[in-house]
């Protein structure tokens, strides 16, 4: 990253219950040979973003061996039943004081690659004025990952309660670019028979 560029961090929210994946613990599921949590890691770190941090909460000490040896920040969400937004508050609160904008990532999206994490900073870069989040599009949905704007989204991030991410507050939002993407940005995992995909 040269000086003139932005600081972008990246969050992998990898907390969740997985309730609708049953008892075993969804983000150690087996995609493509690794766990999707550690898939979703290695795309951040492979990416133009950083410091990645990885936010742990239900079957955290496995999660946690499952990114063992890679260059993370782990923080973990005491009360993973609380919601996503919760782990997200958490994640961004870990990166550096000065960082700008962060890339949120689903622990439970492992099509996602560095490619489509360096697509959003490189529109968010280039955007002048700078976009307040850079949201992937595919077939009329948004998707994720997202990148967000930290200045000017903090506020409205630091009062998300329950279980769902920053959707609400961009959906309010005028100043949010849309980014065309392939199908890897709406595609998780919620189910077991979802690792057939």
């Amino acid at each position: 990253m040269t000086g003139s560029e932005p600081r972008i961090g990246a969050v992998i929210l990898a907390a969740g219950l997985g309730s609708r994946f049953g008892q075993a613990a969804k983000m150690l599921a087996p995609y493509a040979g690794r766990p999707m949590v550690r898939r979703a890691a290695e795309a951040a770190l492979a990416s133009r973003a950083g410091p990645v941090v990885a936010v742990l909460g239900a079957h955290a000490e496995a999660v946690r061996a499952a990114l063992a040896g890679l260059d993370l920040r782990l923080v973990e969400n005491p009360d993973p039943a609380a919601g996503l937004s919760a782990s997200l508050r958490l994640g961004l609160a870990a990166l550096p004081s000065k960082t700008e904008a962060a890339v949120v990532l689903l622990g439970d999206m492992p099509r996602i690659g560095p490619a489509h994490i360096d697509a959003l900073i490189a529109a968010y870069t280039d955007a002048t004025p700078r976009p307040s989040a850079v949201v992937p599009m595919c077939d009329g949905r948004r998707g994720n990952p997202v990148l967000l704007d930290l200045a000017r989204l903090g506020a409205d991030l630091a009062t998300l309660t329950g279980d769902h991410g920053a959707g609400p507050i961009l959906k309010r939002r005028g100043d949010v670019l849309e980014l065309p993407a392939d199908p890897a940005v709406i595609f998780d995992v919620d189910t077991p028979e979802a690792l057939g995909g």
